[in-house]
C-alpha cells in the first residue's frame, strides 16, 4: 500500500474527504517527526512506539579495499510494534 492508497483507505474508514484524510496523515507525520527531533517518544497504546535510537561511533571496514574507516555516531528513528498490532498481523 502506498501513501495515496492509505489516504483513500483512511478517508473511507473515517468518512472523511480525501483532502481531509491527507491533511490528517500529514499532521500525524509532522507531529511524530517533531517529537522525535526533541528526543521524545510517541506511544500509541496497542499500535506501537516511535522513538529515537542512538548508535555509538565505531570502526568499520571498506569491503572493497579492507581499509579501516571510522563510522560516526548518529541517531535514527525506530518503531516498536505493540502487542495488539503484532497479534493482529499473525
Amino acid at each position: 500500500m502506498n501513501k495515496k492508497e492509505l489516504i483513500e483507505k483512511m478517508a473511507g474508514n473515517a468518512g472523511l474527504t480525501k483532502t481531509d484524510a491527507e491533511k490528517a496523515l500529514k499532521a500525524f507525520e509532522e507531529s511524530v517527526v517533531d517529537a522525535l527531533k526533541k528526543n521524545d517518544k510517541v506511544t500509541l497504546v496497542g499500535f506501537g512506539t516511535f522513538s529515537v535510537s542512538e548508535r555509538k561511533a565505531r570502526k568499520g571496514r571498506n569491503p572493497q579495499t579492507g581499509e579501516e574507516i571510522s563510522i560516526p555516531a548518529k541517531k535514527s528513528p525506530k518503531f516498536t510494534p505493540g502487542k495488539l498490532f503484532k497479534d493482529s498481523v499473525k
